[in-house]
């Protein structure tokens, strides 16, 4: 860790594994020296070093920066022990000791060696606010507000000492002392909403309500031509139960500036809390038909809305009404459709939330979610035409989602769009990076490998299948399709064979990869284990696939079961069988390799 000059400013936790043992004998040796003396507790530290004493501390102490920039710990530390044999109460040499009993926890001696530094520089602001925070970990709430007394007297200018008062004072619940330090803060600062509302709430604590709303009313006098604080007095008011005058308030507002969404927004809120239904929904729709709201201002209007409907009559009937009566003004942004489309998805009305998802698409082409949910919608109709409509415009707009590349090259492979199919997912590749799942590139190498044995290009396809294992080594697809093609090719097998016990193991039922580790068995003479193995594809449903049908009257005839081979074969033919092989296996009775 490379620590920089700043620690003589800054107390930080430095990381010393490496020298821990070294540095414990050391730092019990300096107990003694560290402790702080009677005099400098009371403020009596010696004179000034000679000038000679001087110069050799200013080289030891240079020396030890040095060395702890480098991460040579041991030596540091013990460089910082000859600076306080020199001066004890050298205040820049406590402090660099202090984190070294930091990170050895032990914090009581970091404190005793921080407190007597502030007492040898008094007037160093950055010493003073680390023995507080170090007070603060102890626990010792009562030293740390002394100390950040002390500092909002010696400083100030500085603000963070008065609010780390005001935050340990409320903690305490000592009010009087909360609102005695916001008065100071208020006296360098200026008044300010946060620190009015901060003192409203106290006073509200401490049942002084009077104070309470005078403390508001007062915020609002000072800027009497920012309508923004008139308006929060009016929601102070309204929130603590005087209605009569949130409204007035709210009047007045809306008398100097008519279009104020605050207050307008605050007015609908009255009409809410004072049972004024049609109001209330007149005061919401004047402001989502206001071209000057913002569309944030809208949405969360209508988040209430929703919210108030479902707490009443959950009639979405008057929801759906509003939106529709929004979205047919020109949208700058997604946020409303967004939350239409969201609104009627909860209710089920999934037909109803296409249009407003297209819209969305149209508005903000870069919006994944509403791809997506078009595109669920799409793969459940197994609407292949639609999917690549959505996803064709999903990876132009958001090539990073991998899941439209992946559902597009499907449906251009249900289309018979084989090329376009294998360029797709090549492009997918190339978008994958750390953060993509490991699992779907996985998977996109593996239908590269089929699409390329498919096309005859083997030694391509078993390096895609060879990436699809790199990313997902149990990817049972890749593994069951790389193993069934190297045994028709009779190569690889031992490797083949390992690929294909992977995925009989993980699905034991599964009828087409029995069927592929019984045909590696067939091709390394292991005539009597294949037939095991192909027994349970059969059982497993493989009586249906001509393949398999054909591999288990292979199997058989080679374990001297010629007429039940010849059964297989003949039933091999009647599921579809086309292959020449097949038909001179029946004339021959015979097994006959394929070439």
């Amino acid at each position: 860790m490379n620590l920089k000059r700043t620690f003589m400013y800054r107390l930080k936790t430095i990381c010393l594994l490496a020298v821990a043992a070294v540095l414990l004998p050391a730092c019990r040796s300096l107990q003694e020296t560290v402790a702080a003396s009677p005099e400098a507790e009371a403020g009596i530290l010696p004179a000034a070093l000679p000038e000679a004493m001087q110069r050799k501390y200013d080289y030891f102490f240079l020396e030890a920066v040095k060395r702890k920039e480098k991460g040579d710990y041991d030596a540091a530390f013990e460089l910082y022990r000859r600076c306080l044999q020199i001066n004890p109460n050298a205040a820049s040499a406590l402090y660099e000791i202090a984190q070294f009993y930091l990170y050895l926890k032990q914090p009581e001696k970091a404190t005793a060696c921080i407190r007597k530094a502030t007492l040898a520089a008094p007037g160093n602001y950055w010493y003073k606010r680390t023995l507080a925070a170090l007070y603060l970990s102890e626990s010792k709430t009562d030293e740390a507000i002394r100390i950040y007394e002390d500092m909002s007297r010696q400083f100030p200018t500085r603000q963070e000492p008065l609010m780390a008062l005001a935050d340990l004072y409320n903690k305490k619940e000592d009010y009087p002392n909360v609102i005695r330090t916001l008065d100071r803060l208020e006296t360098t600062q200026g008044k300010s909403e946060q620190i009015s509302m901060n003192k409203f709430r106290i006073y509200i604590l401490m049942k002084e309500n009077k104070k309470a709303f005078e403390e508001i009313e007062n915020l609002a006098k000072e800027y009497p031509n920012d309508m923004r604080y008139l308006a929060l007095l009016g929601d102070v008011y309204l929130n603590n139960g005087k209605t009569e005058d949130a409204y007035k308030t709210y009047k007045k507002v809306l008398a100097e500036e008519p279009d104020n969404a605050m207050a307008m927004l605050s007015l609908a809120s009255y009409y809410d809390k004072t049972g004024q239904d049609e109001l209330y929904k007149q005061q919401v729709d004047t402001l989502l038909l206001k071209s000057n709201i913002s569309t944030s201002v809208k949405a969360e209007i209508m988040k209430s809305v929703i919210m108030r409907s479902e707490q009443g009559s959950k009639d979405s009937t008057e929801v759906i009404a509003m939106f529709e009566r929004i979205l047919r003004q020109p949208q700058p942004d997604a946020q409303l459709p967004m939350l239409y489309a969201q609104y009627l998805i909860s209710k089920g009305m999934e037909e109803e939330s296409v249009p407003v998802l297209r819209q969305i698409t149209r508005i903000d082409p870069s919006n994944p979610v509403a791809y997506m949910q078009l595109l669920s919608y799409a793969v459940k109709d197994n609407d292949y035409a639609e999917i690549i409509r959505i996803c064709e415009k999903a990876v132009e707009y958001v090539p990073e989602t991998l899941e439209f590349h992946f559902y597009l090259g499907l449906a251009y492979m249900q289309e018979d769009r084989k090329d376009e199919a294998l360029a797709t997912f090549r492009n997918g590749t190339s978008m994958a990076n750390e953060k993509s799942s490991k699992e779907l590139v996985s998977d996109f190498y593996c239908i590269i490998g089929d699409l390329l044995h498919e096309k005859q290009l083997r030694n391509e396809a078993y390096a895609a299948y060879d990436s699809s294992l790199a990313y997902n080594p149990d990817n049972i697809g890749a593994l069951n399709n790389y193993a069934y093609f190297l045994s028709v090719e009779r190569k690889d097998l031992d490797k083949a064979e390992e690929m294909s016990y992977k995925t009989v193991k993980k699905e034991p039922d599964n009828a087409t990869y029995l069927d592929t580790y019984a045909w590696i068995l067939f091709e390394k003479g292991r005539y009597a284990e294949a037939k095991i193995y192909i027994d349970n594809a059969m059982k497993n449903d493989g009586g249906g696939s001509d393949v398999i049908v054909e591999h288990c009257g292979d199997i058989y005839f080679m374990n001297g079961e010629t007429e039940k081979a010849l059964e297989y074969w003949l039933k091999a033919k009647e599921l579809g069988s086309a292959s020449k092989t097949l038909d001179q296996k029946i004339q021959q009775k015979k097994y006959i390799p394929e070439e």
